[in-house]
């Protein structure tokens, strides 16, 4: 425990400077490239890498700061995104042992064969081919042993270190770190858990069920479990690794359509968000279809977000800036510090320029930059906005690399009416719910109405509005009064001791009246007890209540 606390300590005194809690800013000045200064891309690659030899948490943990572009300057964001999620395998042994213990039978009885070489190593596990006894080919991912107490401890270790930085710092009170890390926390045990692996490819099943072009791989749900996922097995060639020659035989449009379509209509109509679609997760195979994998991480998307998010990509569509900044500001958590006027005028800026360029409208390329404009001008969106923003940017390359000529904004104009319609949509449970609504409103209606014309007619109706908390505004005037009046009453008794001063008497404390003394001693001590016990109440207020600080 300790040496993580010390490897901790070590990454923040060797990260924790401006540039890397200063937000999502940007410089204007700038190349058209968007090149940065060597100096900051090193420390951005660095940093990646001291969370790489961490452990399987930090590798996780910077694989979901790559999303946030409104805390994360665009350095880190990147180098995060790159951030490599391959380790050495660990020994058939112990893959024999985990797998026999989790299916409750011998590894021989199971498969009628099981590759003792790993097709791939990851922090959290590794995939070995495998065939069943009935002779189908499947993959099993088997998780690394002792992962599940190292994660414990790092979190254990994450979860005191923020604490303390949201209780004693001004940037805790900015980011709210312990609040990131427990989503980060419910994320990551999330995909510890196979077994919701395993569910979220049969859901995925059913959602890609209307396109013939997508293929996701079924789960074998009896050799499943906790620490073991076995799924059918996919022959084919990354996304990444088709070459021009390779595309020319590939009929792309199809399925890049079919992509697009399908990954809005689980973003904005269901509220299921792939978390991590990029082209290395995507497959093409030999018949021409296009497989998705890795569905660990799958994220919800609530109705309210969904419905925004609708919003604001029919505002980017028609160009709408001011529209645009509406929602956003809408859909955010406002911080102390936010600039509405700036940030309306940043937004209007960056969708028009982006719709009268000559460029195709990338939507998930802004999303990102409207969430890096949020952070900079001190507006927090919610972190499905980020991951949503990361998810378009993520099929904006795929489908760029597969079909150049596919146009994104055209994409979403086409499906508009769509995307429309399921954010009008309302589901059984809330037409059922409003009726009941409804029917009480009707039922109670005319009682409450009869009270409002009684008090009217009496003249006994009265408005209450709770402008201010006058409790908590009594409690502050009579503290502010009882300082005065201990105040007034130091002071007297100081003036009265240095006249009493003067005064000569046969005892003496120092050479001067002791009652004199005895008063002016009494005085000071209340002067400083008065003066700590000012300090301690304001620092308590101003950690409770940021906003009251001053400037």
């Amino acid at each position: 425990m300790k040496s993580r606390y010390a490897d901790l300590v070590r990454l923040l005194l060797r990260h924790g400077r401006g540039d890397l809690l200063s937000g999502a800013q940007t410089d204007a000045l700038a190349s058209d490239e968007g090149e940065l200064p060597d100096d900051a891309q090193q420390r951005a690659v660095a940093f990646a890498g001291d969370l790489e030899a961490m452990g399987p948490t930090y590798i996780k943990m910077g694989q979901l700061l790559s999303t946030r572009f409104d805390l994360l300057p665009p350095a880190y964001t990147e180098a995060l995104t790159r951030l490599q999620d391959t380790v050495e395998p660990f020994p058939f042994d112990e893959v024999r042992e985990i797998v026999e213990e989790e299916l409750g039978a011998r590894i021989k009885d199971l498969f009628a064969f099981f590759d003792e070489e790993p097709l791939a190593a990851a922090s959290l596990g590794q995939v070995h081919r495998a065939t069943t006894r009935s002779g189908r080919d499947v993959v099993v991912k088997v998780q690394r042993p002792d992962v599940r107490e190292t994660i414990r401890g790092d979190m254990d270790v994450l979860d005191t270190v923020t604490g303390l930085v949201d209780k004693h710092t001004s940037v805790g009170n900015s980011y709210g770190l312990n609040q990131l890390l427990h989503q980060f926390r419910r994320s990551l045990v999330d995909e510890l858990d196979y077994r919701r692996e395993a569910r979220n490819l049969l859901r995925f099943i059913d959602l890609t069920s209307e396109h013939d072009r997508l293929l996701v791989p079924e789960p074998v749900l009896q050799l499943t479990s906790t620490r073991v996922l076995t799924m059918e097995h996919v022959d084919g060639r990354k996304v990444t690794d088709l070459g021009p020659l390779a595309l020319l035989d590939l009929d792309a449009r199809p399925i890049v359509e079919q992509l697009f379509h399908c990954y809005l209509r689980m973003i904005l109509d269901d509220g299921v968000l792939h978390a991590d679609p990029h082209p290395g997760n995507l497959l093409i195979t030999d018949d021409g279809r296009l497989a998705l994998l890795d569905l660990g991480m799958i994220a919800t998307v609530p109705q309210r977000v969904q419905t925004h998010v609708t919003k604001l990509l029919l505002a980017i569509n028609d160009g709408d800036g001011e529209e645009a900044a509406a929602v956003l500001a809408d859909m955010g958590h406002a911080l102390d510090d936010y600039d509405a006027s700036g940030f309306r005028d940043d937004v209007s800026h960056l969708v028009s320029e982006a719709v009268a360029s000559g460029s195709d409208l990338e939507a998930g390329r802004l999303l990102v930059e409207l969430s890096r404009l949020s952070g900079v001008h001190g507006l927090r969106p919610p972190a499905e906005m980020a991951m949503i923003g990361k998810a378009l940017l993520n099929l904006d390359q795929t489908t760029s690399h597969l079909d150049p000529d596919f146009s994104p904004s055209e994409a979403i104009r086409d499906n508009v009416s769509d995307i429309f319609a399921s954010s009008l949509k309302t589901s059984p449970g809330g037409l059922l719910s409003a009726a009941i609504e409804a029917k009480e409103f009707t039922a109670h209606l005319p009682k409450r109405a009869n009270r409002i014309l009684d008090s009217l007619a009496r003249g006994q109706l009265r408005l209450q509005v709770d402008a201010i908390d006058e409790q908590r505004l009594h409690l502050v005037l009579q503290r502010v009064a009882n300082r005065l009046t201990l105040g007034l009453i130091i002071a007297a008794t100081i003036i009265g001791a240095a006249m009493m001063m003067r005064v000569e008497t046969d005892v003496t404390i120092l050479g001067f009246p002791a009652i004199a003394m005895v008063f002016f001693i009494a005085a000071v001590l209340a002067a400083v007890a008065l003066g700590v016990h000012i300090v301690l109440t304001d620092r308590k207020v101003a950690r409770t209540h940021p906003s009251s600080r001053g400037d």
